[in-house]
């Protein structure tokens, strides 16, 4: 199973998209500084993640968040999230 996961800052406006098979393992990665264009924006916390049976399914899932039609849903997920 591969998992892609939109992480937030708790500090920063600033969402991150990737794709993994372990969620907790990668989020402490970023949270340790271990990803370069994560680092300076720590802390993360889950945003949400979507799980997909193969990594292609996934990898296209990536794609599609990192485009400017994925980041507006991204930020359409966070507007809703935030009203409630």
């Amino acid at each position: 199973m591969y998992y892609v996961y939109v992480l937030k800052s708790q500090h920063h406006w600033r969402f991150y998209v990737g794709m993994t098979s372990n969620i907790a393992r990668r989020l402490n990665e970023h949270n340790k500084g271990r990803t370069r264009s994560t680092k300076g924006y720590r802390p993360w916390i889950l945003f949400f993640s979507e799980s997909y049976p193969s990594r292609a399914e996934a990898r296209s899932r990536e794609v599609y968040l990192k485009s400017g039609s994925g980041k507006e849903f991204i930020k359409e997920k966070w507007s809703r999230s935030s009203a409630g």
